[in-house]
């Protein structure tokens, strides 16, 4: 026990001096688990994957489509606004910058803003040129594995940062929504469903920027 604290700790330690650890931020080296409501059921015969609004033609994938979709991997650092930091995270999914360079979305000049659509009506919201950016996912695996249902099975959005990659804004992790059904791409924003209840639009993870 008092062996994993100290380890904990020295880890702690080495990503405050490399900058990696936001100010009111502590490491874990669990993943902890929150969310509203309950975990959906996956029935992957039914589920789709929708994308909408300011774009040229509405699209549509089942999951067996959404599964042939182009896929890279994405090492990051991901920030609970609960305080906790998670580093080196492995992920594996569908970037939606690629499917807009690949022409398998084709955004609409007055595209600025994008709604993530999950289970039960949770939303989240964030500014197109962070969906764009290179540390935000569509996620279906972590650490090699499939996403466990608890952490969004069988999708979900993910955004962290990037040691190497500075110029990259970082939000906390509930900007990246679990169980994703959909994306909405919008001309004016639209707070998500913890921005309604009080948390902060932007959610800066360098700012502190917890609650509006």
């Amino acid at each position: 026990m008092f062996n994993s604290i100290f380890r904990r700790r020295e880890e702690e330690e080495r990503v405050r001096k490399e900058g990696r650890l936001p100010p009111g931020q502590s490491l874990t080296q669990k993943f902890p688990v929150l969310h509203y409501g309950p975990v959906p059921d996956f029935n992957p015969a039914t589920w789709d994957f929708r994308v909408w609004g300011e774009v040229e033609q509405e699209m549509r994938w089942s999951w067996e489509q959404f599964n042939a979709l182009p896929r890279r991997k994405l090492v990051m650092d991901i920030h609970c606004v609960t305080r906790w930091s998670k580093f080196d995270t492995q992920w594996e999914g569908v970037s939606v910058r690629d499917l807009i360079d690949q022409g398998l979305i084709r955004l609409r000049p007055s595209a600025r803003f994008v709604v993530q659509h999950a289970e039960f009506g949770f939303t989240a919201n964030l500014p197109l040129e962070i969906v764009l950016a290179d540390n935000f996912l569509l996620a279906t695996h972590f650490n090699g594995e499939p996403i466990e249902p608890d952490h969004g099975y069988p999708l979900r959005g993910v955004i962290g940062a990037m040691p190497d990659r500075p110029d990259l804004k970082t939000t906390y992790f509930w900007k990246g929504a679990k169980w994703l059904r959909g994306l909405e791409f919008l001309a004016h924003d639209e707070p998500g469903f913890w921005e309604m209840a009080g948390y902060h639009n932007e959610a800066d993870i360098w700012k502190e920027e917890r609650f509006d």
